[in-house]
């Protein structure tokens, strides 16, 4: 007979793309991982993954434990949530994505305000270069930037972010100026590489023309939001770049602003919430923490 932590443990092995990755993440060694498993296939009297070179593949039983596993899980933790919401206190595990840089700048400092202030409760952040793209069933929050695709989640908006088209003074001084998005044909683009976008075709609108897009041939990639940075820094090239990442590097003008008045698309910041679950308390709490921290939005202090 399986048990609820035999469930929560094979949850945490099918969520990872590996054996070894689930060790890291159940922060045990990958034989205890291979031997747990395989005495949960004992038993349950059946296989239930595959293992391959090519990754883990569940079999018919194992996607019937799957399904059957996460729906008995998720009734757990509704009784435990219901039973907390009689208590005005905040307690249990918060499960928490966001993105690396935002991450680091304004999700993590949160997360530590949080758990001193109250106690009973534990905080799992993991950061994650495509955060919206975790299984909904493995995070109470997922914190996210840019366009969205369909996901089954209930979102709410933390703050408004802009992106900026924006070079240094040391590339605009040796290049053709930029009037028009076609001109940026012309020069050296950055591309960040996020959120499964299509990173390579740039969309500006105006208040008295049409909207554009343009191709952009990158100079240079990257999916690391500093590293693009610290490129455009260098007069490598000319990048879109989230305002909250950029708004310094703007109010003292070591990035200059590119075509100010055209607009680049709008990249929010929202949270995605488990909207099968419901939003617990704990979540409740963190969430209003983080707009209360975002709240004057700290990048708009500063004018470009």
């Amino acid at each position: 007979m399986l048990s609820s932590e035999d469930l929560i443990f094979f949850g945490a092995v099918i969520a990872s793309p590996s054996l070894a990755d689930a060790a890291r993440r159940l922060n045990v060694s990958a034989p205890a991982v291979t031997q747990r498993l395989k005495a949960l296939e004992e038993r349950a009297g059946v296989r239930l993954i595959d293992r391959s070179l090519r990754g883990l593949t569940l079999t018919d039983e194992g996607e019937l434990v799957a399904a059957e596993g996460a729906a008995i899980i998720a009734a757990i933790e509704q009784l435990d949530e219901r039973l907390n919401r009689r208590s005005t206190a905040v307690r249990g595990k918060l499960r928490i994505a966001a993105p690396y840089g935002f991450g680091r700048e304004y999700v993590a400092p949160v997360v530590s305000d949080f758990v001193q202030a109250h106690a009973e409760a534990t905080v799992v952040l993991e950061l994650s270069d495509h955060p919206a793209t975790l299984s909904s069933d493995s995070w109470d929050v997922v914190i996210h930037i840019g366009a969205l695709h369909s996901v089954g989640r209930v979102m709410t908006t933390l703050a408004p972010n802009r992106r900026i088209l924006c070079a240094s003074p040391s590339y605009l001084e040796m290049n053709p100026p930029i009037r028009q998005p076609e001109d940026l044909q012309g020069h050296r683009c950055l591309a960040l590489r996020e959120n499964d976008e299509d990173v390579t075709l740039w969309r500006f609108t105006h208040s008295k023309r049409d909207a554009t897009t343009v191709r952009i041939k990158p100079a240079m990639s990257t999916n690391d939001g500093a590293i693009m940075r610290s490129w455009a820094l260098a007069g490598s090239g000319v990048i879109m770049r989230s305002e909250w990442d950029i708004a310094d590097d703007l109010a003292v003008g070591r990035l200059l602003p590119i075509l100010s008045d055209w607009q680049c698309p709008d990249a929010d910041v929202v949270a995605l919430l488990n909207g099968r679950q419901g939003r617990s308390r704990r979540a409740t709490v963190f969430l209003d923490m983080m707009r209360s921290r975002l709240k004057p939005i700290p990048w708009r202090m500063i004018d470009p």
